[in-house]
């Protein structure tokens, strides 16, 4: 096999995500797609031998290397247990040590485990039990959402009904019932002589006059914790989260963190939410937790939220079910994953490679077209001064030129590298974004 070989059967039979397919066809002009033959580390190798540096993480997942010794071993002794068995009426170990641990992360405040396969059905999950829970007691009006504007939580019908970005949901809009919007925090809206603090602190008080309006119709306020991804790495400050907590109890609303992102330690704490010493009522996980290797998602909870679905009605019940739940080989790779995080001490290696990639990053700060560097944790971007509506396709080309996989969001250029890459990777990385972002504004 090479690399034109796969490439052109990949593009006839293949209906690639998030995608315009004519963009990697057209023959002048075509954006390069990888036929991709191999992993190692923060590596990626094609069928020709060339390598790609994963600055993304394939999609945010992947957090120790491509073909990690550790999680391969341990997806190698699950294979001779148990690939998977039905959840509804059977349980198994892998899923019931993966959610006792998850569990003592967060000191047993959220102790109840539901599992799914993808991020976005995490969200639905959320949302139906929120919903259901009013309804069990006796709030059925209780029915509404609240997210914040540039929100994403996943691009299924009820997910997309909390996502607020333009180019997933506008074509879908009339199978959604939208939620309500309430301001974002984004540190990037500050005005002339406000910090971060003061936009969190702003956006919170339109919160609470929304919430002072409607409370008896919402059911829960949906948050990405400090960083906003999808809508270009929009990054705030933790106040926010610690006042929107207060006004989800004084209002009796559900308060969701979604982490399905930002969680596993991308932010400089396993959970994002712990940096505002808060407990949400549902937390969302997925992407990281299974170290990029199988579909894995899960919805943590309370014992009250429990309690609301305990009785002798099945109607009472949460009826919701995927066919993988708790899939046996996905919440083994999860539990090699916990082990490299526990073994490694990965949180306090991940604040000095952070400051590592800090350092790299600086010279982005003097350059005449970039505007708002920013950082948290592991998670670093910065936006561009650009008009051209084909900036981030150039960059791609550009980066990949540069053995670099880097995908803009539009005019937002980020980081979100595996957490195994040395020193001496972060600096080829950032070096390589540096010359891919002068050859593309050449253009």
């Amino acid at each position: 096999m090479n690399n034109s070989a796969l490439l052109t059967r990949s593009l006839a039979a293949v209906w690639h995500p998030c995608t315009q397919m004519k963009h990697h066809a057209a023959p002048a002009d075509a954006l390069p797609m990888i036929p991709i033959a191999r992993g190692q580390g923060v590596w990626l190798y094609d069928f020709d031998g060339r390598r790609y540096l994963d600055g993304i993480s394939s999609w945010w997942v992947n957090l120790f290397g491509h073909c990690n010794p550790r999680i391969n071993a341990a997806l190698r002794a699950q294979l001779d247990e148990l690939e998977h068995v039905i959840l509804a009426g059977c349980t198994h170990q892998p899923v019931v040590e993966l959610s006792e641990r998850l569990s003592a992360l967060t000191d047993g405040a959220l102790g109840h485990c539901f599992y799914a396969s993808d991020g976005a059905s995490a969200t639905e999950i959320a949302l139906k039990m929120s919903f259901h829970f009013w309804r069990n007691h006796g709030r059925p009006e209780k029915q509404d959402f609240l997210c914040l504007s540039g929100s994403y939580h996943g691009e299924t019908i009820g997910a997309l009904a909390v996502t607020d970005v333009a180019i997933f949901k506008d074509a879908y809009a009339p199978l959604i019932r939208p939620a309500h919007l309430v301001p974002t925090p984004d540190a990037r809206l500050a005005k002339d002589g406000e910090a971060a603090i003061d936009v969190a602190r702003r956006a919170a008080v339109a919160l609470e006059r929304h919430l002072e309006q409607h409370h008896r119709h919402t059911a829960a306020l949906i948050v990405e914790p400090l960083v906003q991804c999808a809508s270009g790495m929009a990054m705030y400050d933790p106040e926010y989260l610690r006042l929107a907590r207060r006004l989800c109890d004084r209002y009796d609303v559900h308060l969701i963190c979604d982490e399905i992102a930002v969680g596993c330690g991308r932010t400089g704490t396993f959970f994002a939410h712990r940096q505002a010493a808060i407990r949400p009522d549902f937390l969302c996980l997925s992407k990281g937790i299974s170290g990029g290797y199988l579909p894995l998602s899960i919805v943590m909870t309370t014992d009250e939220v429990y309690a609301a679905f305990y009785d002798d009605a099945t109607s009472r019940g949460f009826l919701h079910s995927h066919s993988y739940t708790g899939n046996a080989l996905a919440c083994r790779a999860a539990l090699a994953t916990l082990d490299i995080f526990a073994d490694d001490q990965i949180i306090e290696a991940n604040r000095r490679l952070a400051e590592h990639l800090a350092s790299s990053l600086q010279p982005f700060a003097a350059h005449p077209r970039v505007r708002h560097l920013r950082q948290r944790g592991m998670i670093a971007a910065f936006d561009v001064l650009s008009d051209d509506p084909d900036f981030s396709r150039r960059f791609y080309r550009e980066a990949l030129a540069r053995e670099i996989l880097l995908r803009p969001i539009g005019n937002t250029v980020y980081f979100m590298p595996p957490y195994v890459i040395g020193k001496d990777e972060c600096e080829w990385l950032v070096a390589g974004a540096a010359a891919a972002l002068d050859a593309a504004l050449r253009q």
